[in-house]
């Protein structure tokens, strides 16, 4: 008996053991391109071509030059880079997107869990089907209907047509019907309307759900690129992704100017998921149904 739980011990030490080791292996391949990102914005220029990580010679400079704080030392003129300007578009703009995607998704979420109408359920499998269409194939008609609206290169249509998710419906709506009707029916006869239920009780309760939305929203948009490609003329709009797309159009035999512009860029997204941490994995949690 002794015998067989040491094999029982040992054996589940061992698959722990493996279990660890191919967890931080993946997390290492993944964390690699992060690494190379960081060391090579402190590379200089002769030697972000060569094959080793850390720089022989590490500079500040690529950081100076990207923020405009010196000029470029071979043409004397300041870099045509807006990095300040690129990230307050993109978190003005994801923003506004988060802020508008979470309202109408807990909106159209406790319509299609509270309230009951006909064909409830036969409307929300529609409004799910649309997940199930590529994004690519709406952009077009998205497009024509920012055109003829007028809001092509303005910061409403960047927003705007980012404004609802079915995704976010969706998700909201798990974590509603997870809440005891008998809230509602107690509400109703203390003479409470279906928006005090929806302000009052339902939004507190489904608070962890709503942080888990606005902070896959606010990182989807931060860092979207095709929709604002496709939209932004004005320099003076362009977003994070945007310019850095324009910055390796116009200094792309300079990787190291490049990596530093990046590295600037995602410190705001890396602060954000630092303090939403602990919020993010227990909305997640929940949403899953892992009770705390």
């Amino acid at each position: 008996m002794t015998h067989n739980w040491k094999q029982s011990t040992e054996w589940r030490a061992i698959k722990a053991f493996l279990k660890f080791f191919f967890i931080t292996l993946l997390a290492s391949a993944m964390f690699v391109p992060f690494i190379w990102m960081i060391c090579t914005a402190f590379k200089p220029a002769n030697e972000v071509e060569m094959l080793n990580f850390i720089p022989h010679a590490a500079k500040t400079e690529n950081f100076s030059l990207v923020l405009r704080l010196i000029p470029d030392s071979l043409s004397g003129k300041f870099l045509n880079i807006h990095l300040f300007k690129w990230i307050f578009n993109s978190i003005f703009v994801a923003s506004w997107v988060t802020v508008l995607q979470v309202t109408t998704s807990s909106l159209a979420a406790f319509a299609f869990s509270r309230i009951k109408w006909k064909f409830r359920n036969q409307i929300f499998m529609m409004y799910l089907a649309t997940m199930m269409i590529p994004g690519m194939i709406l952009t077009i008609p998205k497009f024509q209907i920012m055109v003829s609206m007028n809001l092509v290169n303005t910061y409403t249509g960047l927003i705007l047509p980012a404004a609802f998710s079915a995704f976010g419906t969706f998700m909201l709506r798990q974590f509603m019907l997870g809440i005891p009707l008998s809230y509602d029916e107690a509400a109703e006869i203390d003479g409470a309307s279906w928006l005090q239920i929806y302000l009052d009780i339902i939004l507190p309760l489904t608070k962890p759900g709503l942080i888990t939305l606005a902070i896959f929203t606010f990182l989807g948009n931060y860092r979207n690129l095709m929709w604002p490609l496709i939209t932004i003329k004005d320099e003076a709009l362009k977003t994070v992704p945007v310019g850095l797309l324009s910055l390796q159009g116009s200094y792309q035999s300079q990787t190291e100017l490049l990596m530093a512009a990046t590295m600037i860029c995602i410190i705001p997204l890396i602060i954000m998921f630092i303090i939403m941490q602990k919020k993010l994995v227990r909305g997640i949690n929940l949403g899953g149904g892992v009770k705390e």
